[in-house]
């Protein structure tokens, strides 16, 4: 038995399902998830000693690769000083400025622990500021597992969201509306017949729980004008996107300013980090200086800040974001090629550091597209790559994330790798 196993059955006797997260642990694609024992750059190793070519990069912080010496450094000295006090430090005030200072939308923000926390705060905000209960999102995108947003599409146009995890009531999702992405006719219907009732709109302006999924520019229009139309607030969820994709995030990319925008992963350079924020009138009404509350013992810490304020000064050096978009849509292109020369169905797309891999002739705009892909051959193709040391995300519903450290020596040998796997995927 491997390393690998041992540690797993150690830990379902333990944790449910062994893992801490429902994703790590390989169901969709089967088999036994690796352990990661450490990480340097653009690679991991796992208990047995295994190393891979990394696209997971801890769902997205791993912008500069993994222990960059820089944000390795930043994260000493801090914890020397203290791990947690539950009071002000500078070091809030900084990263705050530092992020109000990127991104023009980010009037003030408040920093919090997690994406979840994140999003669930702005949507809270988002009702006490607007007085109102209904908010929209979309099939297909993820923003945490607070109850309201675990919500799949109701059985109709214009219906109202049902719970899709156990434990949460019907009636907390019964002021969640879930609508297409990418649809703007049954957007413009929905505020047509909704809109002074609904407090917020909240989406990925790039998508990349259902795999990456773009909107298009008639989507983006359409979002900003019918919630500006009907004084609804617009949430950018950038938890995933924010600094992955551009210095000026998604909604920099879109020409947008979003009224509240969340962010996460990169701003913590690996250390459990978020934040929302956005027009001050807005921020306002959180407390202490309104009534809609929110709070945590662990906003703000000063471990995780110093290791956010690290990252974000390297990430903002010339260049940074034009170099990883190249890598990105050069291993898209290797992808991509790869599989037509197999003969499989497959392509991959990118945005920035983000990439998409999807088993069917072309790219998908919604989810219900992305459902049409061969999860089968995913499966296989994911094994396949595995085997010869490439650490993909263990579903076709995910996407990856390209570092400033996967230099053209490991974006060929990926390549190479593929060229073999999309074989395998072809041979049955």
């Amino acid at each position: 038995m491997s390393r690998n196993q041992e540690l797993f059955e150690r830990a379902k006797k333990f944790i449910p399902g062994g893992v801490n997260s429902p994703v790590r642990a390989f169901g969709s694609v089967g088999g036994t998830p690796r352990f990661i024992a450490r990480a340097l750059g653009a690679r991991v190793w796992d208990a047995d000693g295994r190393e891979f070519i990394d696209y997971v990069g801890s769902w997205g912080p791993a912008i500069l690769g993994h222990a960059h010496p820089a944000v390795i450094e930043a994260v000493h000295d801090a914890a020397v000083g203290g791990l947690s006090f539950g009071a002000p430090t500078e070091g809030e005030v900084e990263l705050a400025e530092r992020l109000c200072s990127l991104l023009p939308s980010l009037e003030q923000v408040r920093l919090v622990s997690s994406g979840t926390e994140a999003t669930m705060s702005a949507i809270r905000l988002a009702r006490g500021f607007t007085a109102r209960d209904a908010i929209v999102k979309f099939e297909g995108c993820y923003h945490g597992h607070s109850d309201s947003l675990l919500v799949k599409a109701g059985s109709g146009l214009l219906t109202f969201g049902t719970p899709s995890s156990g434990g949460v009531p019907a009636d907390f999702t019964r002021h969640t509306l879930v609508l297409e992405y990418n649809n703007v006719e049954q957007l413009e219907q929905t505020f047509a017949r909704l809109g002074d009732t609904i407090a917020c709109v909240i989406v990925e302006p790039f998508a990349g729980n259902m795999n990456l999924v773009k909107p298009t520019p008639e989507f983006v229009q359409a979002l900003r004008a019918v919630t500006e139309k009907h004084g609804s607030v617009l949430i950018y969820d950038e938890v995933m996107t924010g600094f992955r994709v551009d210095l000026a995030c998604a909604q920099g990319l879109h020409g947008v300013r979003p009224d509240l925008t969340t962010l996460g992963k990169v701003i913590g350079g690996g250390m459990p980090m978020a934040a929302f924020g956005g027009r001050a009138d807005i921020m306002a009404c959180i407390a202490p200086l309104g009534p809609v509350y929110q709070a945590g013992t662990l906003s703000g810490n000063p471990v995780a800040v110093a290791a956010g304020l690290a990252t974000l000064a390297l990430i903002a050096e010339p260049g940074f974001h034009a170099r990883l978009s190249r890598q990105t849509a050069r291993l898209c292109s290797g992808l991509t090629q790869a599989a037509a020369d197999a003969g499989v169905a497959a392509c991959a797309d990118s945005v920035g550091g983000m990439f998409g891999l999807y088993f069917r002739a072309g790219v998908p705009q919604r989810f219900s597209e992305m459902q049409q892909c061969d999860a089968q051959s995913f499966r296989r193709f994911f094994h396949a790559m595995l085997d010869q040391g490439i650490y993909l995300a263990p579903s076709a519903f995910e996407a990856g994330f390209v570092s400033i450290a996967h230099d053209d020596a490991l974006i060929d040998a990926t390549v190479a790798a593929a060229k073999k796997a999309f074989a395998l995927v072809a041979a049955g």
